[in-house]
């Protein structure tokens, strides 16, 4: 028999993903628009993923498998409908992926009935998170995602290895797992992206160097590298794109977030950076574009943040940060940014190809010296008050 609990909380449950989501009329920028709800939290996992709801074997219907944070998504749009494939936390701490639809990108997103059961290859393997969606032109959607281990060679308990790990599918039900990517000359590996096209006839890899698991070290920001063959992708070398620079966003590290988005005036990159602050790392996320025929040149980097955490995006468990590993176009070059808050829930904003590329490339870059930005500031309010003057 069905625990009667499980109704109430369906009830519940089903007026959340009914609800409408709205722009946030406080916040305006001009570039674009961020939504008042989030759109995948803890409370949108199914209930019977959680819960025993036989009332014989769960009389108190007690939370059996519980979950504690829904984050880090990777965004798809396929024949008019949106996809996030979701990192999912339970409450012991381990992450899977869970695949969310919705019709218009920024409400009613339902999880499927089951979460991603990716092949089992990999017995090191301890967790896996943070999967990029790319739809390549070879006619696979490739998913690229942390594949962590524990580091064998430290006593550390908490010491782990990091690599990208990389599936396939056609249809986001069935996945094959394909050997994970080697870097000849980067030791570990987080926050890759598969591009998609080919380039020089090759696959292409972002990248993010790292000598171990949470430093970046030697790494000097994203990289760039091609591999021929995606079933055994070996990168031998590594050009950088964007780097990482002292006194800005990025200085900590930085990291490729959503696919790159083609426009005709380049590929417009939506990432991360990391800064260290007297309250522990902060994470926002930023935009720079690189050239449509070499994609590893940077041809425009908007100087600072594009989304940085505000009001209760702050809060939860790794407060102060915003992180991206998706976002999408659809027919119309409207963009939907998908993006977690404090490690707890996945927001949206949303924005169009025109004025993201208006940002990226018009906006002024970091001149990298509080006297040169004050210069800059200066130049721009010297040009409105001469605008003012002539009303």
């Amino acid at each position: 028999m069905v625990h009667e609990k499980f109704y109430e909380l369906k009830e519940k449950q089903e007026a959340l993903l009914s609800r409408k989501n709205k722009p946030d009329e406080n916040f305006y920028n001009g570039i674009y628009s961020r939504y008042q709800y989030p759109v995948l939290t803890r409370e949108h996992i199914p209930l019977t993923w959680q819960y025993d709801l036989d009332k014989e074997t769960n009389p108190f219907f007690e939370e059996r498998l519980g979950v504690n944070a829904v984050m880090n998504s990777g965004a798809l749009y396929l024949n008019g409908r949106y996809y996030l494939v979701a990192r999912i936390e339970g409450n012991d701490r381990k992450s899977f992926f869970g695949v969310a639809e919705s019709d218009n990108g920024v409400d009613g997103f339902r999880f499927w009935d089951y979460p991603v059961v990716l092949p089992d290859t990999c017995p090191e393997e301890t967790n896996v998170y943070d999967m990029r969606l790319t739809k390549h032109e070879d006619g696979y959607i490739y998913g690229v995602f942390c594949s962590e281990s524990k580091d064998t060679e430290s006593p550390d308990l908490s010491a782990a290895v990091a690599a990208a790990g990389i599936v396939r599918t056609r249809d986001l039900k069935t996945w094959e797992r394909l050997p994970n990517l080697v870097t000849l000359n980067s030791p570990q590996q987080r926050n890759v992206v598969l591009h998609p096209e080919f380039v020089d006839g090759k696959y292409a890899f972002y990248t993010r160097p790292m000598d171990d698991f949470i430093d970046t070290g030697s790494g000097g920001g994203i990289g760039f590298g091609l591999c021929d063959d995606i079933t055994h992708a070996v990168i031998d070398e590594e050009k950088m794109t964007s780097l990482r620079k002292y006194h800005t966003i990025t200085e900590v590290k930085n990291g490729a977030g959503a696919v790159p988005i083609k426009t005709d005036r380049g590929w417009i990159h939506i990432a991360h950076g990391v800064r260290n602050t007297a309250a522990g790392l902060r994470y926002v996320i930023y935009a720079f574009a690189t050239d449509l025929n070499d994609p590893a040149k940077v041809i425009a980097e908007p100087s600072g943040l594009l989304i940085g955490p505000r009001g209760w995006e702050r809060v939860g468990d790794v407060s102060n940060v915003v992180f991206t590993n998706g976002a999408v176009a659809n027919e119309k070059g409207e963009v939907y940014i998908y993006y977690a808050a404090s490690d707890t829930r996945l927001h949206v904003a949303k924005t169009d190809v025109e004025r993201l590329a208006d940002y990226v490339f018009a906006t002024p870059s970091d001149p990298l010296r509080s006297p040169d930005c004050v210069k800059q500031r200066c130049a721009l309010i010297e040009k409105n008050l001469k605008l003012l003057e002539r009303r």
